[in-house]
C-alpha cells in the first residue's frame, strides 16, 4: 500500500460527513435545548437538590444520577453553536438562559446547605474546589464528543455520558456550598471549574462547528468576524493559565514526593532497619527521616547526603533520627496519643458536669424567683387586696398513693386580717391575678 493510499484509507475511517444529520434538524435540536422555563427549570431545581444530597452523603451513585438528568449542557452547547454559525441572537438567548440557570443553581444549592443538618464537607464536594489543566482537557473532549455527537445520525448514550464527564453539577452545588457556609474559596474554586467546563465546551462545540462547516451568517461589520474569533481565544486562554498555573504546582509536589520517597527507598533503606516516617520541613529546609531497628551508620548517612542532589533534594538537611531518639519520638508520640484521649475524656466528664450545674441552677432559680416574686408583690397586694395580711409562695410535688405519676403546680397561702372571710367572687379574682402574675401553668390557692 503507498503513502497517499494509506493517508485515504484513514481519513476515510476518520470521515463523519456521510454519517451527519441534516444540518437544519441538528441546529433545531440545539436550539430547542437553550430554553430555560417550565418544566426544565423544574428538572434543574430537582437535580441540584439530588446532586447536593449526593455530595452531602458522599455518594457517587446519586452525584451521577444528578448528572445524566441536568439540562445544563443545553445553553452550553448553544452557545458554542452560535459562535460557530455567528448567529448572534442565539448566542444571546443562550447567554441569557444559562445565567438565570446558573444563578439558580447555585441558590438552590446554597439553600439546601443552610437547611441541612449534615454540614461537613465531604471528599466528593472537596475534589470540586481545587480545578487543574486535565479539568481543561476533560471539558474540551466532552464538548467535541458531543458536538460530534448531536451531529450524527448514531447518537447513542454519547450526550449522558458526557454530563458525567464533565461534571457541572458538582461545582455548582460547591459553589453553594461555599456561600452556605461561608467558604468563599471553595466558592471560587467549585465556580471556576464551572466555568472552565462551560467555556472549553463552548469552544469545543464552536470548532466541531466550523470543522463540520456548518452554514454561517455573514457579520454586517466586515472586522466582527476576526474580532469575535480573537475573543472567543481570549477567553479561553484566560481561563486556562490559573488552571496550568496550579496543575504546575501540583505536578512539581507529587515530583517532589516521589524524589523523596526514592531516596529514602534507594540511599536508607537497609535489612534490619525500618523507617516508619518521613516529612519536610520547608522552613528550615530539612528532611526529616524517623528510622528503627539497626541503626543507619553515618558513614551512610554522609554518601546519602553527597547523593541528595540527584534526587532534586541538595538545598535539604538531612536528619536522621534513630536508636534512642527514635524511641523517645515514638514514646513521645504514644505519650502524646495518650494526652489526647485523656484530654477527651476529661473534656466529655467536663461537659457533663457543666450540664449538671446548670441543671441545678436551673432548679435552684425555679425555687428562689418565688421569693423574690414574693417581695415585688407586697405593694401590689396591699392596693389590689388591702384584706390580705401575709402571702406564701412555693413550688410543689404532690405523689399520690394511687398512682406513680406525679403533680407539679405552685402553691399559694393566702392568710386574711380575721375580720371577714373573702367572698367567692374576691377568692377567683385574686386567683386570676396571682396566676397571671407570677405566669403559672397550674395554681392553687389556700
Amino acid at each position: 500500500m503507498t503513502y497517499n493510499n494509506f493517508f485515504s484509507s484513514l481519513k476515510a475511517h476518520f470521515n463523519i460527513m456521510p454519517d451527519m444529520e441534516n444540518e437544519h434538524e441538528i441546529v433545531s435540536q440545539i436550539t430547542s435545548g437553550v430554553s430555560f422555563k417550565g418544566a426544565n427549570l423544574w428538572v434543574l431545581v430537582f437535580a441540584i437538590f439530588i446532586a447536593s444530597l449526593g455530595l452531602n452523603v458522599n455518594s457517587t451513585a446519586v452525584i451521577i444520577g444528578a448528572m445524566l438528568i441536568s439540562p445544563l449542557m443545553g445553553p452550553i452547547i448553544g452557545m458554542g453553536l452560535a459562535m460557530g454559525t455567528n448567529d448572534l441572537d442565539l448566542l444571546r438567548r443562550a447567554a441569557k438562559n444559562f445565567s438565570v440557570a446558573t444563578v439558580i443553581s447555585v441558590l438552590t444549592a446554597m439553600v439546601y446547605f443552610l437547611i441541612t443538618p449534615l454540614g461537613e464537607a465531604q471528599s466528593e464536594l472537596l475534589a470540586r474546589t481545587s480545578p487543574t489543566i486535565y479539568d481543561v482537557l476533560i471539558a474540551t473532549c466532552g464538548g467535541a464528543a458531543g458536538i460530534i455527537a448531536l451531529s450524527t445520525k448514531g447518537k447513542g448514550n454519547v450526550i449522558p455520558g458526557v454530563a458525567i464527564a464533565t461534571a457541572l453539577m458538582p461545582p455548582l452545588c460547591t459553589a453553594g456550598y461555599g456561600l452556605a457556609t461561608g467558604h468563599f474559596l471553595y466558592f471560587l474554586g467549585a465556580f471556576y471549574l464551572f466555568f472552565i467546563n462551560t467555556v472549553f465546551i463552548s469552544l469545543a462545540t464552536y470548532v466541531g462547528v466550523r470543522l463540520m462547516h456548518f452554514h454561517r451568517k455573514e457579520f454586517t461589520t466586515p472586522g466582527l468576524a476576526k474580532k469575535a474569533q480573537r475573543m472567543v481565544m481570549g477567553i479561553a486562554i484566560v481561563t486556562m493559565i490559573p488552571a496550568a498555573l496550579m496543575t504546575v504546582g501540583i505536578v512539581k509536589r507529587s515530583i517532589f514526593d516521589n524524589n523523596v520517597s526514592r531516596f529514602l527507598k534507594m540511599e536508607l533503606s537497609q535489612t534490619g532497619t525500618q523507617i516508619i516516617s518521613s516529612n519536610v520541613d520547608d522552613t528550615k529546609t530539612m528532611l526529616n527521616v524517623v528510622a528503627v531497628g539497626r541503626e543507619i551508620t553515618e558513614q551512610t548517612k554522609k554518601e546519602a547526603i553527597k547523593r541528595m542532589g540527584q534526587y532534586g533534594l541538595d538545598k535539604y538537611t538531612l536528619n536522621v533520627i534513630q536508636g534512642e531518639q527514635s524511641d523517645s519520638v515514638l514514646r513521645l508520640n504514644s505519650r502524646l496519643t495518650q494526652l489526647n484521649s485523656n484530654r477527651e475524656d476529661e473534656k466529655k466528664k467536663l461537659l457533663e458536669l457543666s450540664a449538671q450545674m446548670t441543671d441545678i441552677n436551673n432548679r435552684l432559680q425555679d425555687y428562689m424567683k418565688y421569693e423574690e416574686l414574693a417581695s415585688e408583690m407586697r405593694p401590689e397586694l396591699k392596693a389590689l387586696f388591702p384584706d390580705v395580711k401575709t402571702i406564701s409562695l412555693s413550688k410543689v410535688v404532690e405523689a399520690s398513693r394511687d398512682t406513680t405519676a406525679t403533680k407539679q403546680f405552685v402553691a399559694a397561702i393566702i392568710s386574711t386580717d380575721g375580720k371577714k372571710r373573702m367572698t367567692a367572687d374576691e377568692r377567683q379574682r385574686l386567683h386570676d391575678w396571682l396566676k397571671a402574675r407570677i405566669k403559672a401553668d397550674s395554681l392553687v390557692v389556700y
